[in-house]
């Protein structure tokens, strides 16, 4: 016989979970946007030239007292930020992707060695490119950036037929990604003096240099395929509970798999092509959002780690400038110091997992 206090207080605790849960979806992303624009105005205060906060007010607001003050933020500074939080927010995302894909926490761009041969294919191209042209176009990068990272990612693919162990495919596309570099150090080696520096600096990966132009094209192109990826939150959700239920729930499994090589293939690219390689950010960054989030749900985590990304990559960027100013430190030097650590736990957790 149904007892009506026991139903009552099933309701009441399913009540009390979903408000801690929500309470804490709310908590984590509020610390996220804190976090944001808090960096966002250090990025800006900060820099061998200080700017004082009054007087980044009031050149945001379009007073111009100082033609230098004014030029620092909105041609070097402000792009500088957005595309540290647009680049980063994609690196994550991309990250989160391959993970969905290959149902590994260590899987990434970086790991996998998809960043890397889309750093191969960007500078034989542009050395290629400026030999003959003056000038080599953002979407051209973008494109060849996306010929290399589809080219390393049919390799990993062929590789996995063979391959069963997710371990031994992570070495794999580890070595893929040294092969790679090796191949891009060497063409390096070929090129101009005007252009080795640019592209060594390049190849180590760095947010500087950036302008609204990078910034415009990579909200077009980052934005449109985090649209897709949040509108496919339903089946990513599906396709975590497995094949077989995700097939059971209608979700096309080839026509998916497509989209998550794609997509996450694009976001790398384009983040290759502008900034270069940056490592253990598509693995680090989704560990900790769903770690504090305490959820996987795709509708929750797709924003999150792409507002993680931004984060740590603006706070990264803004450390690399820092620590050793003058001297500016590359990007993955940073990305690395603080990520590596993070995939050493993650990969002793599962470890220990395994044992149990």
């Amino acid at each position: 016989m149904i007892n009506k206090n026991d139903i009552q207080a099933e309701t009441t605790s399913f009540h009390i979970e979903n408000f801690k849960r929500r309470t804490r979806y709310f908590m984590v992303f509020a610390v996220l946007a804190a976090a944001f624009f808090a960096i966002i105005v250090l990025n800006i205060n900060t820099g061998t030239v200080h700017i004082s906060v009054p007087d980044v007010l009031r050149i945001l607001s379009g007073k111009v007292n100082n033609e230098t003050e004014y030029n620092i933020i909105w041609k070097i500074r402000l792009p500088r930020i957005f595309m540290a939080a647009i680049l980063g927010g994609a690196l994550s995302l991309s990250g989160f992707l391959l993970q969905t894909f290959f149902a590994n926490p260590i899987a990434g761009p970086f790991i996998l060695g998809i960043s890397s041969g889309a750093k191969m294919v960007v500078a034989l191209m542009m050395i290629v490119f400026l030999q003959y042209f003056q000038s080599f176009s953002s979407y051209a990068m973008i494109a060849s950036a996306f010929l290399g990272s589809m080219l390393s990612m049919g390799f990993i693919l062929l590789v996995s037929r063979t391959l069963k162990s997710m371990a031994t495919l992570l070495v794999a596309g580890t070595m893929i990604g040294y092969i790679c570099s090796a191949v891009t150090d060497f063409v390096i080696t070929f090129a101009d003096d005007s252009d080795i520096v640019n592209l060594h600096g390049w190849s180590q990966g760095s947010f500087s240099g950036m302008n609204w132009s990078n910034v415009r094209i990579s909200v077009i192109v980052v934005g449109i395929c985090f649209a897709v990826v949040f509108l496919m939150s339903k089946p990513i959700g599906a396709y975590q509970m497995g094949e077989s239920y995700a097939q059971s729930a209608g979700v096309n499994i080839k026509v998916f798999r497509i989209s998550l090589i794609l997509l996450s293939s694009i976001l790398a690219a384009c983040v290759t092509a502008f900034a270069g390689p940056i490592s253990f950010v598509g693995i680090a960054v989704p560990h900790l959002v769903k770690m504090s989030l305490k959820t996987s749900k795709p509708i929750v985590v797709i924003p999150g780690v792409f507002l993680g990304g931004a984060v740590f990559c603006m706070l990264s960027d803004l450390i690399a400038r820092m620590a050793f100013s003058p001297l500016e430190l590359n990007i993955s030097t940073v990305t690395s110091i603080f990520g590596a650590p993070i995939v050493i736990i993650m990969m002793l957790r599962k470890q220990k997992g395994n044992k149990l």
